[in-house]
């Protein structure tokens, strides 16, 4: 019989409960912007903007604790994007499909979105990007690495799809915003 030296939950059962918090918050942060904005569209640019200032923020914690370099091309920050932030942040990741010919842009693919783990969308809410916030700290989170890109939903399991997709479009490299080494 197993026997535990502390009065603690597995780790594994912290990360859980930790994940299933956060979805349930969420959930309530999402119900009280559709009570305070009259349309889904309103509470769509809400989440994004929620989403926006949350990427400012998060990005410099995520650079502290991943030790990631810069990148090199979009399809190594595709790369960061999923098997790094995304396993940070939301346990998740998501699969990179969808590439254009340009190379400049890209999907990100969830088959389980963990914000919607407790979520159903009525049917006469199906224009609510329930995960917009999700687009939001993307474009927020890339601009502070100098990077402006366009983030949009083209599928959501909430309203009946087969998966979640996210589709991100390298849009330009914010050159003003980088500070010439010889100012230094």
């Amino acid at each position: 019989m197993a026997h535990r030296t502390s009065g603690r939950p597995p780790a594994a059962d912290n990360k859980k409960l930790s994940g299933e918090l956060f979805a349930l918050t969420y959930g309530a942060l999402v119900s009280q912007l559709i009570k305070d904005f009259e349309s889904d569209e309103e509470v769509n640019k809400q989440l994004d903007k929620l989403g926006y200032n949350i990427g400012v923020r998060l990005i410099e914690d995520f650079l502290a604790r991943s030790s990631v370099g810069r990148c090199h091309d979009f399809k190594e920050t595709a790369d960061v994007i999923s098997r790094i932030g995304f396993k940070m942040y939301l346990g998740v990741v998501p699969v990179i499909s969808n590439w254009s010919a340009s190379g400049d842009e890209f999907s990100l693919v969830l088959d389980n979105n963990p914000l919607t783990e407790f979520v159903e969308i009525p049917e006469d809410r199906r224009s609510l990007l329930y995960s917009n916030v999700l687009c939001g700290a993307l474009r927020g989170a890339l601009e502070m690495v100098y990077m402006e890109v366009d983030v949009s939903f083209v599928q959501d399991n909430l309203c009946g799809d087969d998966q979640t997709e996210i589709r991100l479009k390298f849009m330009r490299r914010l050159e003003d915003a980088i500070p010439d080494p010889e100012d230094d």
